[in-house]
């Protein structure tokens, strides 16, 4: 096979066979989907009997595809969370650098008192 060409896996899901295109080097994660939906299906039939293969597929479809709506929302709520706590940091830096600067002013003035307090007692020795 050239480097472009399409590979293709064989699966079982549901007790049939199937071979399915991929793209070279995807033949091992497209097995291991395969594998997993096969054993949602395997565990549906335990729970259920045999209903058909076609609704055990249905319903193992539908179930996956709630995990990842879920998936999907928690990772929304998440990244949501993320985005206000790098807000509050960035609140909290902006704070943190305005007091270091309020401070550095405020010693600068002390220093400049202390100094001219030195001077004038230097004055007065003299």
């Amino acid at each position: 096979m050239s480097q472009g060409e399409a590979s293709s896996v064989q699966v079982t899901i549901a007790g049939r066979s199937f071979r399915i295109a991929c793209a070279p080097g995807e033949e091992e994660h497209l097995g291991t989907l395969a594998a997993q939906i096969d054993a949602r299906i395997e565990n549906m039939r335990g729970s259920f009997g045999e209903i058909g293969n076609q609704r055990l597929t249905v319903m193992a479809a539908i179930t996956l595809a709630d995990e990842l709506v879920e998936s999907r929302r928690r990772t929304a709520d998440l990244e949501a969370e993320v985005a206000e706590l790098q807000r509050t940091v960035a609140e909290k830096a902006e704070s943190a650098a305005a007091w270091v600067e309020s401070m550095a002013q405020t010693l600068d003035l002390a220093a400049r008192r202390i100094e001219g307090i030195a001077q004038g007692v230097g004055g007065l020795k003299g």
